[in-house]
């Protein structure tokens, strides 16, 4: 075997040894240095319609946060919606629980919709967190609700 085939081989033996001990990160997971966000969706919409339902989970909290705002090119603005929820954004985030946005419950909704939602699409959605900062996300629309495990 020749010096350059022995380095090839080298090269993706090492490569491949690397690949398995980097934690995984999958499409629908996005990062504050506080928290994980898990996927964000929405469901399509017509044209014309007043507003959209978001729905994501937070989980591995390392500290209280709060989501305090949210941008996206869908809509002109964003507020809580559910029980007891107000016009503004404002959704506590505890340390080492999981909290929940979904249609049942509290949820976030996106009003002055700016364009009809996609089937199959996935749009930018930046959030903004009291103590975690800005996290630019993707909002995936999907055809029925997802559950949360």
């Amino acid at each position: 075997m020749d010096t350059l085939s022995r380095r090839r081989l080298l090269q993706g033996g090492l490569a491949f040894a690397v690949s398995l001990l980097a934690p995984q990160a999958r499409a629908c997971e996005f990062f504050s240095s506080n928290l994980r966000i898990f996927h964000p969706w929405t469901r399509a919409t017509e044209a014309g319609a007043a507003f959209a339902v978001v729905c994501m989970k937070f989980d591995e909290v390392l500290h209280d946060d709060r989501l305090i705002g949210v941008e996206t090119p869908l809509a002109r603005g964003a507020e809580m919606g559910g029980a007891g929820a107000g016009p503004r954004v404002d959704f506590a985030i505890r340390a080492g629980a999981e909290s929940l946005l979904s249609e049942a419950g509290t949820h976030l909704r996106l009003v002055g919709l700016t364009q009809a939602i996609e089937v199959a699409r996935a749009y930018p959605l930046k959030l903004v967190f009291e103590r975690g900062g800005e996290v630019n996300t993707l909002l995936n629309v999907d055809y029925t609700s997802f559950r949360f495990k």
